[in-house]
C-alpha cells in the first residue's frame, strides 16, 4: 500500500500499540487537529477530576493542615516520578519556579564555582530566553564573562566542530538545548558533554522540547546541570512550574543565588540566618504554586505509563512518515524542511518552510477555511512548526494537516489572511 493515501494513515493507527491513550485527553472539538503540543500539550481527562480534589478537599477542608499531609513534599514527590523520564536519581531533581528562573540558577551557581573561568558558550539557535537570561549574568557579574555562541551553517544544525571551536581552557558553562526550539535538531548529549569536560566547562541542558519526547540521559552522559518547563509534552497545563537537575556529587558545592526559606536546612525555625539545605533542596526558593503543581501529576502519570522509549518509537515513525508527505505533496508547492532529516538527531516537532508560513498558519487554524480546524505555530521568519505528540495524535492526522496545507497553498486560500502578526504566534 502506497505510504501517500488516507488508508496507508488509517491502517498505521490501528497498528499502533499507544492508539488508546488518544482517548485520554480532553478534545472538545471532533474537527481539530492540534500540533502544537511542542509549545503546549493538551489537558488529560484526569486532570480536571483530579484537580477538583486538591481544591475542594486539600484546600477548601483540609486549609493550612494540608502543609502537614502531602502539600510540604509534593514537590519532591512528582519530580520523584519525573526523574526516569530523564535519566537521573529522584534526589538529583526538583519541581520549583520557572525554567528562565531555574536557569539563572544554576548558571549563576556554575559561574560561581568556575571562578577564574571567565568563558560562557551556547549557540545561536538556542531559545532566545536563555540567551536573554545569559546576557543578565554577564551584566550582573559586572561584565568580567564573555558569552560566544556557535553558529550554524544550515540554520537547523550545530556541529561538534563549531562547538569545540567555541571552547576554550578559559570556558566556565557550556549551556545549549538538548533539542532546538526552532528546527528540532538534537543534540548528542554524551558526546557534547564530554567535549566541554574535556575543556574544564561545566554542561547545563535545556530539556524543554526534549522532556516527554524523546528519552534523555542526564546521568549516562555525565551531565552536570539541567532545566525545563513541563507544560509542554509533558501536559502539565499552561504557566505550569518548570524543574531542575543537579548531578548528586555537585548538590553540596554549588550555592543558589535565590535563598528563598523553602531553600533553607530548617525553614520553619525562621532562622535569621540563611543555611542552605542539603542536597537538592537547596534550590529551591519561595513557596511553591500548589494548584498548578498539583495539575502535573495526572499527566506524569500517564507519561509513565505510557514508556517514554514506546513514545519515542512512534515519533519517530511519526515524524518519518510526515517527512515523506512533505516531499511528495509540498516540496512542489514551495515547501522546504527546515528539520534535519536524519531521525537520531531530531526531536518530535517538524519545521517547514515557506515564503508565506505565517499567513498558511493563519488559514490552518481558521475554521472558515478548509475541512478542519488545524493547530501549527508559526516561528519567525518563515518556519510552521508541526509538533508530534505520540500520545494524542494520530498518523491520520499528520495525513490530513498535509493535506489541508496542500489545499490551502493550492488554492491560495492563505491571502484572505492579513500580513499583520498578532501578539502571539
Amino acid at each position: 500500500m502506497t505510504p501517500y493515501t488516507k488508508e496507508y494513515a488509517i491502517r498505521q493507527d490501528e497498528k499502533d500499540p499507544l492508539k488508546h491513550f488518544k482517548s485520554r485527553f480532553i478534545k472538545s472539538d471532533s474537527d481539530l487537529i492540534y500540533l502544537d503540543g511542542n509549545s503546549l500539550g493538551m489537558l488529560p481527562c484526569e486532570t480536571p477530576h483530579h484537580m477538583d480534589r486538591v481544591v475542594k478537599e486539600e484546600w477548601g477542608k483540609g486549609l493550612i493542615r494540608s502543609w502537614n499531609t502531602g502539600w510540604y513534599e509534593r514537590s519532591a514527590q512528582l519530580a520523584a516520578k519525573l526523574a526516569p523520564l530523564i535519566g537521573a536519581q529522584p534526589e538529583e531533581v526538583m519541581i520549583a519556579d520557572s525554567t528562565s528562573v531555574n536557569l539563572f540558577k544554576l548558571a549563576y551557581a556554575a559561574l560561581q564555582h568556575q571562578q577564574g573561568r571567565k568563558g560562557i558558550v551556547s549557540d545561536q539557535l538556542n531559545f532566545p530566553s536563555d540567551i536573554y537570561v545569559l546576557q543578565g549574568l554577564v551584566e550582573l557579574l559586572g561584565n568580567k564573562h564573555q558569552l560566544r555562541l556557535a553558529s550554524s551553517a544550515d540554520e537547523m544544525t550545530v556541529s561538534m566542530e563549531e562547538l569545540e571551536k567555541q571552547l576554550s581552557d578559559d570556558s566556565a558553562l557550556l549551556t545549549l538545548s538538548h533539542v532546538v526550539f526552532k528546527s528540532a535538531f538534537m543534540y548528542d548529549m554524551k558526546a557534547v558533554t564530554r567535549l566541554a569536560h574535556k575543556k574544564g566547562a561545566m554542561v547545563l541542558w535545556d530539556l524543554s522540547h526534549a522532556v516527554g519526547s524523546v528519552p534523555v540521559y542526564l546521568n549516562d552522559s555525565n551531565a552536570d546541570l539541567a532545566i525545563g518547563c513541563t507544560y509542554k509534552y509533558l501536559n502539565g497545563g499552561p504557566g505550569a512550574p518548570a524543574f531542575l537537575y543537579v548531578r548528586k556529587d555537585l548538590q553540596q558545592k554549588l550555592q543558589s543565588p535565590v535563598q528563598g526559606w523553602f531553600g533553607q536546612s530548617n525553614p520553619f525555625e525562621f532562622n535569621l540566618d540563611y543555611q542552605p539545605a542539603v542536597g537538592i533542596n537547596r534550590f529551591l526558593a519561595g513557596t511553591p504554586p500548589l494548584l498548578s503543581l498539583s495539575a502535573l501529576e495526572p499527566a506524569l502519570e500517564i507519561m509513565t505509563e505510557a514508556g517514554i522509549n514506546n513514545l519515542r518509537n512512534k515519533s519517530v515513525l511519526q515524524t518519518r512518515y510526515l517527512i515523506s508527505l512533505v516531499e511528495e505533496y509540498l516540496s512542489p508547492l514551495g515547501f522546504s524542511l527546515a528539520s534535519p532529516g536524519d531521525e537520531t538527531r531530531r526531536g518530535s516537532h517538524i519545521s517547514i518552510r515557506h515564503a508565506e508560513a505565517y499567513r498558511i498558519c493563519k488559514a490552518l487554524i481558521d475554521p472558515q477555511t478548509g475541512d478542519r480546524v488545524i493547530i501549527p505555530d508559526f516561528r519567525e521568519p518563515d518556519n510552521i512548526r508541526l509538533g508530534i505528540a505520540p500520545l494524542y495524535n494520530s498518523f491520520l492526522d499528520i495525513y490530513e494537516a498535509v493535506m489541508q496545507l496542500k489545499l490551502l497553498v493550492e488554492e491560495e486560500l492563505y491571502s484572505r489572511f492579513p500580513l499583520t502578526r498578532e501578539t502571539v504566534t
